[in-house]
């Protein structure tokens, strides 16, 4: 065993020296066999690793082959030329992929990594708004069932929300599922917005009193928020977007010292890239992304666990939703 991990120390020791500001070297060490054994795994399964911004480090710098938002991912999903896709996030982006790659095995490492927004609403909700507001389009946001992306008319992210409901040249929309996303949304456009009471179950927690103590702790923080933040802790952040805004307004605008009101491992991640910026981390963990985890990706690689499904009669419309968002 110990000739196994200093084996597996030696060949990820190019990793490690990414990641080593916020991975200390106890830490890596327990990491490292697992890391070895997935990178070998992915040669000989061909499959690659798609990882959120959330995931732990070890993950999106260690063993990713695609990271981002999840915007980032579903485009990426179209273009994979692999057999295996293990999908390092929460159940909706691995069903996501799965619609984008109906041939391909896609594989989630933990059938408990899901989503509060997920399940804040169901198909059956969806079609008794439709009944509700006849004819008004429906906008849902990738945080969501296949199910429920089925029965919309087009889907979003936090990055594209407001190109979306815009594109449809329309005076009101109906906005599923995240209500906090829906009312930063209807701040920026003229279109009136219909929205469900969905939240996120990391930025609800966020509130404009923390806002304000971080700016007294620390005069000269630049704050970010997502947009899946109360409207009243995006009206007192310096910026808001999606965890890919977040991360370039870091890398162009390279502020001494920043907060991102996000979820935790975006500020470790985010951090490895900008070892010049100091991140200040009053950050919330959310339970289901830390689900994922090495082990149980190469669980996943080593026995197929746990394949991703959708009924083809679900598949095809929630396909088509998912694809004139990437077309806009």
């Amino acid at each position: 065993m110990a000739n196994i991990s200093s084996t597996a120390l030696a060949r990820t020791s190019p990793l490690y020296d990414r990641v080593k500001r916020v991975i200390p070297p106890p830490e890596w060490a327990v990491f490292a066999e697992d890391v070895d054994a997935i990178l070998d795994l992915k040669r000989s399964r061909n499959a690659v690793i798609l990882a959120h911004n959330y995931q732990t480090p070890e993950i999106f710098h260690g063993v990713a082959d695609i990271v981002g938002d999840s915007l980032l991912l579903a485009r990426e999903a179209t273009k994979v030329d692999a057999d295996v896709i293990v999908l390092a996030g929460v159940h909706f982006m691995a069903e996501t992929a799965k619609l984008l790659n109906p041939e391909k095995t896609v594989l989630i490492p933990d059938l408990g990594a899901g989503c509060s927004l997920a399940e804040s609403i169901t198909a059956q909700d969806v079609r008794l708004m439709r009944q509700r507001y006849p004819g008004v389009p429906v906008v849902t946001y990738v945080n969501t069932s296949a199910a429920v992306k089925a029965e919309s008319d087009i889907c979003c992210t936090s990055g594209n929300a407001l190109k979306v409901v815009e594109s449809l040249s329309v005076e009101r929309v109906i906005m599923l599922p995240d209500e906090y996303l829906a009312q930063n949304i209807a701040a920026q456009t003229n279109v009136k917005i219909i929205a469900w009471k969905g939240h996120c179950e990391v930025h609800e927690l966020f509130t404009a009193s923390d806002v304000r103590q971080l700016r007294e702790n620390h005069p000269d923080v630049t704050i970010l928020a997502h947009p899946e933040c109360p409207p009243e802790v995006v009206a007192e952040a310096d910026f808001s977007g999606s965890t890919a805004a977040m991360s370039d307004f870091v890398g162009k605008q390279r502020p001494p010292r920043v907060v991102l009101l996000t979820e935790c491992s975006m500020s470790d991640n985010v951090a490895v890239l900008h070892p010049d910026v100091e991140f200040i981390r009053p950050c919330n963990l959310c339970p289901h992304m830390k689900r994922i985890t090495l082990k149980n990706i190469r669980d996943a690689l080593e026995t197929g666990q746990h394949e991703v499904t959708i009924d083809p009669a679900i598949a095809a419309p929630a396909r088509r939703a998912v694809e004139r968002m990437l077309a806009i």
